[in-house]
């Protein structure tokens, strides 16, 4: 029996790796009682005691929590920020290739990727690797997110209903947004692309964009060699090249809601030939979030990758 436990729990990501936890054979989910429950005491003795922890806290509190981990077999899954670019840590995104999923396979310290991140890498980096975009692109990029990647506390603004959260709101407008940095290393461009997070009125999903011109392909490139590298690059269970008249965007329209509830990810590739929109399609809490923890916890262990994920 593998005994999982999820340190900070209560969140949107906690609970939703509590519930899949759940429902998971060999699998038994250690949870602390709510007066224990920040406990350093308690915590590091349920982390120690653990094959795999998820933590689900804030930054910094991710940090205080792996140093309470000695265990040197506990396999440690971090959903926060803290450890996506950080030295020993594995990037928990194993569709960027066959080393990368090996890495999580073998890796204890695993950092499991931004939603809005995912999106980013999952369209920009076969690209780079095949030297269709140089690393020296300057890119721009647009996500659109439901309002459960905001957390509790936005979850109870929108669920209220009040009248100034009807339109769509774009945030991070200081071009500071956390997931920048992650965006970079792993997409593998040098510059950080130029970011327009968006959220609006609908609980779950997530559209990532990328613009491109026919001058930020290199020399000798066109539209059509991406849509051939997302061909053999995404035919896996996970994320999948879906062509754009596919029946997933009914009459020309690509809805950031369309895949909410699964794990799945939509790659697709918009326009012509001299202006190409790149899309990645999926739900925030699932490719973008608990999904790909459960994900990379499966890889870990040696079970079926894709064990108590909902896939289309």
């Amino acid at each position: 029996m593998t005994k999982v436990f999820v340190d900070g729990g209560s969140g949107t990501t906690g609970l939703r790796i509590k519930e899949r936890l759940a429902g998971m054979d060999g699998i038994k989910t250690v949870v602390l009682p709510d007066e224990v429950r920040r406990d350093p005491a308690k915590r590091a003795e349920a982390a120690n005691d653990s094959d795999v922890v998820f933590l689900c806290l804030p930054d910094d509190a991710a940090r205080e929590s792996v140093s309470l981990i000695e265990n040197p077999d506990t396999v440690v899954i971090d959903t926060s920020t803290a450890h996506r670019t950080a030295d020993g840590w594995v990037y928990g995104f194993p569709e960027l290739s066959e080393e990368q999923r090996e890495l999580i396979k073998t890796s204890k310290r695993i950092a499991n990727p931004g939603c809005h991140a995912s999106g980013f890498v999952a369209l920009v980096a076969p690209l780079t690797a095949a030297g269709i975009i140089p690393k020296t692109a300057r890119l721009s990029a647009t996500s659109v997110t439901g309002y459960s990647g905001g957390g509790k506390k936005m979850i109870a603004e929108y669920e209220a209903k009040s009248a100034d959260l009807i339109a769509p709101r774009m945030y991070g407008v200081g071009q500071t947004h956390k997931h920048l940095p992650e965006m970079r290393k792993y997409g593998g461009v040098y510059s950080e692309p130029v970011f327009t997070p968006i959220v609006s009125g609908f609980y779950s999903g997530m559209l990532v964009t990328v613009p491109l011109s026919s001058d930020d392909l290199s020399p000798g490139f066109r539209a059509s060699d991406i849509i051939d590298c997302y061909r053999g690059k995404y035919s896996g269970q996970v994320i999948k090249y879906v062509p754009s008249d596919s029946p997933l965007f009914p009459g020309g329209f690509v809805s950031a809601a369309a895949l909410s509830g699964s794990d799945s990810m939509a790659v697709s590739v918009f326009g012509n030939g001299e202006r190409t929109v790149l899309a990645a399609l999926f739900d925030n809490l699932g490719k973008g979030a608990s999904g790909a923890a459960i994900q990379c916890m499966n890889i870990s262990l040696g079970r079926n990758e894709t064990d108590s994920l909902e896939l289309i």
